[in-house]
């Protein structure tokens, strides 16, 4: 039955008993360790009898998502949701998934355990610690995608036997080990809660149109020889997935992507031949090898250009009676033959051919204004890819601080942490793309994992939550596939008030110097930034030069101080002249050496 199928597939791989700890974190976030404990073991123990054949065991019959809730609504210790287990069916599921949240702080950050002890813990209880990471990751992120936990788990014992079984080396030390391996195993957590957090915003903000579109882009780049029909049901069975899995029901999102990847492997040969080591790695590894595997090679027929989607005669009857599903095939067949494009700009494409029929479709020479219309297409790529030329070639001249001030101009109300956290971002971006070819550059910038597109986004669910200012509201609403032209244009925000001069607006002390050489290089660049944005927030109509001579002064004053014997009064000195006075000529340039603000 299919009941039974559900309880094979729990026990087979893609819910194991940690897996199981998983759901249990994740639904029962400030439950015990112990509480979760004993509900995984309950649920395995069931798992085993009913993937043995017990049919007479009446759970064996409930759908897996009755046996998880039953479970929890049978501990008296959990009052929380005694509301919700007096639900039943999808209700009683729909109560469980609105008490999910990832709110941070809302379960209280890492303690991070002394080195030794924890070694100590590991030779002891070594398949128990593994299990209260997976418990600890799980409540504080109750929305990941269980693979991505078990990933990092595996990632956390590699860890802890790496680090644990050195502690006798007296060469080598546990707390460096630790702190550099630590980092390591986090990076795929925040990094897939980020791209989830995304998708679900795009889905949230722009609905399901808008992913079903972004997901139609991509899926035709990654399989260009798979036919129309096969793209659509990947598009849709993804589209729902993203749904399942943005609402937090991480059991029916982990069964979606299950029976998706099935689908994938088992019709490989008409899909894609470049997945074929991916549908070979364990089930919880093959979504993370499908989306980073190469895009497949275009079919040798496919011709460079789809004129009927222009000069057929029918265009326009097509498009009036199907509208969606035509434009859905020029958003297919145009992806397919362009990998070098990024979704967002082939979703600006689609955009433009829309317009362009309703406008065209309604004058008495349809044909005639088509194809002047296609020049406007044309026109819209060479800019698209001209701005990104002129971005890198800036940032190839200026350096970080481009982005810094771009972003400090623009958006002068965010804080200095946050502005200096998308400055890094942005930089990662020109330091990754701008090296690349003029095919490679634009896909790179807009879409490349973790940079531009991330980066706009997790602006605009700041904004969602603090709002910015009314330019940033505007293009963070408007258009998913116009969000980035959009922010790109955006100009000084006119309307912020300037920072008031205070005498801690540019103050510094001695613990800019150091004297470890790759610290001291990371202190150099990083201890310029707040400066410089404080200095933008005070005066936003500052030039670039002028930016770059303050840089300049700053870095000197640095050295100068640092190599001084009092240091916190050369500081003081250096700065006190312009910091104290009444108003601080920052659009002259400096006379002498003295007071590292011009």
């Amino acid at each position: 039955s299919v009941i039974r199928r559900h309880h094979l597939w729990v026990f087979n791989g893609t819910c194991s008993p940690c897996s199981a700890m998983i759901m249990f974190a994740q639904y029962v976030q400030e439950g015990t360790f112990g509480t979760a404990v004993k509900m995984t073991e309950d649920i395995t123990d069931l798992a085993k009898r009913c993937a043995a054949g017990d049919r007479d065991s009446q759970r064996c019959l409930k759908p897996l998502e009755s046996i998880f809730l039953d479970t929890i609504c049978q501990d008296e210790n959990l009052p929380r949701f005694t509301d919700c287990c007096a639900k039943k069916g999808s209700e009683r599921n729909d109560c469980f998934l609105s008490h999910k949240n990832s709110t941070r702080g809302f379960i209280s950050p890492f303690e991070r355990p002394d080195a030794e002890a924890a070694c100590k813990n590991y030779s002891q209880h070594q398949h128990s610690l593994t299990g209260y990471f997976i418990y600890e990751i799980s409540r504080r992120h109750p929305f990941l995608y269980a693979p991505t936990i078990l990933s990092a788990a595996v990632q956390y014992g590699e860890m802890m036997r790496t680090c644990c079984t050195s502690a006798n080396d007296p060469t080598h030390s546990l707390d460096e080990c630790f702190h550099t391996q630590i980092p390591k195993v986090m990076k795929p957590i925040k990094e897939e809660g980020l791209k989830q957090e995304h998708t679900c915003g795009i889905l949230k903000k722009f609905g399901e149109r808008t992913v079903k579109a972004l997901k139609l882009a991509q899926i035709s780049q990654k399989f260009p020889r798979a036919d129309f029909v096969t793209i659509t049901k990947l598009v849709l069975d993804v589209t729902n997935t993203h749904k399942d899995c943005c609402r937090g029901d991480m059991l029916q999102c982990m069964h979606d992507k299950e029976e998706i990847l099935t689908y994938i492997c088992t019709n490989q040969d008409s899909i894609s031949r470049k997945i074929k080591i991916c549908c070979e790695k364990p089930l919880f590894e093959r979504t993370e090898c499908i989306i980073n595997a190469e895009n497949d090679d275009k079919p040798a027929d496919l011709s460079p250009h789809i004129r009927e989607f222009i000069e057929d005669k029918g265009v326009c009857e097509r498009f009036a009676q199907e509208k969606d599903n035509h434009l859905a095939r020029f958003l297919y067949e145009y992806s397919r033959r362009h990998p070098e494009f990024s979704a967002q700009m082939l979703l600006r494409i689609a955009k433009g051919y829309e317009d362009l029929l309703d406008k065209c479709c309604k004058t008495s020479s349809p044909d005639e204004c088509s194809r002047r219309g296609e020049e406007e297409l044309r026109k819209h790529i060479h800019e698209t890819e001209s701005v990104m030329k002129t971005s890198c070639d800036i940032y190839k001249e200026k350096g970080d601080y481009y982005f810094q001030n771009d972003f400090t101009k623009k958006m002068p109300q965010l804080t200095s942490a946050e502005l200096i956290k998308f400055t890094k971002q942005m930089t990662t971006i020109g330091a990754k793309c701008c090296q690349l070819s003029q095919d490679k550059l634009l896909p790179c910038a807009e879409e490349n994992v973790s940079i531009l597109d991330l980066v706009l986004g997790e602006i605009c669910r700041r904004h969602l939550s603090n709002p910015i200012n009314p330019s940033v509201c505007h293009c963070c609403s408007s258009s998913y596939a116009l969000r980035r032209p959009c922010m790109g244009k955006l100009e000084m925000d006119e309307n912020y008030v300037p920072l008031p001069l205070t005498p801690d607006l540019f103050t510094f002390h001695e613990d800019l110097c150091t004297t470890e050489e790759e610290k001291l290089q990371h202190k150099k660049q990083d201890s310029k930034l707040p400066m410089l944005i404080n200095l933008i927030k005070y005066k936003p109509s500052i030039t670039g030069e002028q930016v770059a001579s303050v840089s300049a002064a700053f870095a000197a004053m640095r050295e100068r101080c640092c190599g001084a014997e009092g240091r916190a009064a050369c500081f003081l000195a250096e700065v006190a002249p312009c910091a104290f006075a009444p108003a601080c000529p920052l659009t002259h340039t400096p006379t002498h050496g003295h007071g590292f603000l011009p």
